[in-house]
């Protein structure tokens, strides 16, 4: 996690990092998920449930999406993205949003590849230059 603070603070203003700390990994409704080689962290990812939205859809959020740089181009990621998926479908979430940043070129792709598309701001996020804001509906 500390790796990944890092790294994100490397990238965005502290007013424009939205991560959340280990603590609310584990509330309730908070499913933490990690990728390990031989006893090696590679990523981790995380699904928030959110209950129903407006539209009265139950609604989960990602949060904490990370790849170690050594594992960057194995495709632990998308390995991490499709676990996440699948417990959100176990769950019966039908929409996942998520907030991620405009210099994650490569999170971009892959969350457009599995289905996301841009959507605006939500819940408490402000609308800022470097969020970019996606949506996914689940079948």
């Amino acid at each position: 996690m500390e790796e990944a603070d890092r790294y994100y603070a490397g990238l965005y203003a502290a007013e424009d990092n939205f991560l959340v700390d280990v603590a609310s990994l584990k509330e309730p409704g908070v499913a933490f998920f990690v990728a390990r080689d031989a006893g090696q962290l590679l990523g981790f990812g995380a699904i928030a449930a959110r209950g129903a939205d407006e539209s009265g859809a139950d609604w989960g959020e990602l949060k904490r999406m990370y790849v170690a740089p050594a594992a960057r181009g194995r495709r632990i990621g998308r390995l991490i993205l499709e676990r996440l998926l699948q417990h959100a479908k176990g769950e019966r979430i039908t929409v996942l949003r998520l907030e991620t940043g405009n210099k994650q070129m490569e999170a971009l792709s892959l969350y457009r590849s599995v289905g996301f598309a841009h959507r605006g701001p939500f819940a408490d996020y402000p609308d800022n230059e470097s969020s970019i804001y996606m949506e996914m509906r689940i079948a």
